[in-house]
């Protein structure tokens, strides 16, 4: 979820994951470049009873807002580092797979299976209404019910089977001819 600005040419770039697992550079616009989302990681109590907030690009926030969780999503104003607002970690919001077999996917969570002493599992739903499941450190929040904070790429995080892949690429080809 990294903004990357190329400042010579006025240029504004998200660093995302696509759904075949590879890192890919989205062109976003110089409002969207204003910001970025982190997952809390931790949340703990500093010296002297401050509360601190860590993320997952290793940002310390102190003095958070009581409300904000462990993996919830912060948005944080790039030029002062400020949180200017979040979202919980809740079934019903938009996510992104960000590890795994499903690294890449986006969808919408549908339940979360707790088993305490293990890994929590969630289950996500994709545009396409395929349902897949993953670890619950591999989910990142991206956006509050079914609309994104962020701009997504084409495809829109929907992994196609290799039959539906290759049925793309011929009709591709046919028209083409």
């Amino acid at each position: 979820m990294d903004v990357i600005s190329i400042e010579k040419t006025g240029e504004h770039f998200r660093l995302i994951y696509d759904v075949k697992g590879r890192f890919t550079v989205h062109r976003i616009t110089a409002e969207e470049a204003q910001y970025k989302l982190c997952k809390v990681k931790k949340n703990l109590i500093g010296t002297k009873g401050v509360p601190h907030l860590v993320t997952h690009d290793a940002r310390t926030i102190r003095y958070p807002d009581p409300l904000i969780k462990v993996n919830d999503t912060v948005r944080i104003d790039l030029a002062t580092g400020k949180i200017t607002e979040h979202i919980k970690f809740d079934t019903g919001n938009l996510c992104m797979v960000t590890g795994g077999a499903n690294l890449g996917r986006i969808g919408i969570i549908t339940n979360r299976e707790r088993h305490p002493g293990s890994f929590d599992v969630v289950h996500v739903k994709d545009s396409a209404g395929n349902i897949f499941a993953t670890r619950l450190g591999n989910i990142f929040i991206i956006g509050k019910g079914n609309k994104p904070w962020v701009s997504l790429p084409r495809g829109k995080g929907i992994r196609l089977t290799i039959a539906e892949e290759r049925d793309k690429r011929i009709a591709a080809k046919a028209g083409s001819s």
